[in-house]
């Protein structure tokens, strides 16, 4: 006779889940969506947050609690929400001092995870056709164009693109293959997110980051109930056209994390305020640290790979109501 999971072994499993998608969300080039897949929750959690429509405002506006928390799947939600907080705070503050003093070797694993994860996304395309091509072509000519531009090198300061960062990028969380730190990083507001990870670590806590984080919080949370229908209707109708927009705007965007820059203003301390240009290959010294920033970037290509191994089996389908954990 073999032994039942209880609910609390359930959500100590989903908090261990939650984690390791936390882990991947705050690394640009892995995807929570790839993390979620690998563990074998996705449709799950895709399903549960696409639930935040009006069956669950009836529930709450009768109280009918018990059924919408059911109809939210919510025990699940709530384990896994904890979980994937956790990872995020556990790295976010060590992928801040990375990217502060090793930049090179940072910016060379990012390199290599996108890079490597673009060929991933452009793996899930069942058939190139002449139209997909030029939509991989047309997503990475307006990446391109995206990242070069000025304003992104220095963004704006301001709460309403603090909102728009969480819309957009908690909306790869849930896109295999595509990394919402990575979008934060095209974006210009990825150090600025960890650094506010860091800050908290050390207990410095002010109202700024307060209330950076509550505008990104909800930026987060309308960008995730909205795009969860979007995502459905898109795999179910579109996939491979959406998978090749993708595709092309994750090699478009490679440009941004180019790890061969040289440092324009070496005086300044503030990261965020610092301005780079890029070197062409035959800029670039060969020497050791030539050598390990290529070591590097191959590691992380090979690293993406086996995480790729491993979601064998786990492809995606249609999506539909999941069973909830016995209780």
């Amino acid at each position: 006779m073999t032994d039942e999971p209880t609910g609390l072994q359930n959500d100590v499993k989903h908090i261990l889940r939650g984690l390791l998608m936390g882990a991947a969300d705050i690394i640009p080039g892995v995807s929570g969506g790839t993390m979620a897949l690998i563990l074998g929750i996705y449709n799950r959690l895709v399903t549960a947050i696409s639930h935040v429509d009006r069956t669950l405002l009836g529930h709450l506006t009768h109280r009918r609690w018990s059924d919408a928390a059911k109809h939210l799947d919510l025990r699940f939600l709530i384990a896994l929400g904890a979980g994937i907080a956790t990872g995020i705070v556990a790295l976010g503050s060590l992928m801040h001092l990375l990217l502060e003093d090793y930049t090179q070797y940072t910016l060379a694993a990012f390199f290599g995870l996108i890079a490597a994860s673009s060929l991933l996304v452009g793996r899930m395309i069942e058939k190139w056709t002449p139209g997909i091509v030029t939509l991989v072509a047309l997503g990475a000519a307006v990446a391109l164009w995206i990242v070069r531009q000025p304003a992104l090198t220095h963004p704006p300061d301001a709460l309403w693109y603090v909102f728009v960062c969480g819309v957009i990028g908690i909306c790869a969380m849930i896109l295999p293959g595509i990394s919402g730190a990575f979008i934060l990083l095209i974006l210009g507001k990825y150090h600025d997110i960890t650094g506010i990870i860091k800050d908290t670590l050390k207990l410095i806590i002010t109202s700024d980051n307060v209330l950076t984080v509550f505008v990104f919080a909800a930026g987060c949370a309308i960008g995730l109930i909205s795009f969860s229908k979007v995502l459905r209707w898109l795999l179910a109708r579109h996939e491979s056209q959406t998978m090749g927009v993708l595709c092309g705007f994750m090699l478009g965007s490679l440009w941004k994390i180019w790890p061969f820059q040289r440092d324009l203003t070496p005086g300044e301390e503030k990261f965020k305020l610092k301005q780079f240009e890029h070197l062409s290959l035959s800029e670039v010294p060969i020497d050791v640290t030539f050598a390990v920033t290529i070591g590097i970037a191959i590691a992380a290509v090979l690293f993406v790979l086996i995480l790729d191994r491993m979601t064998h089996g786990h492809d995606i389908v249609p999506l539909q109501d999941q069973p909830t954990d016995s209780e």
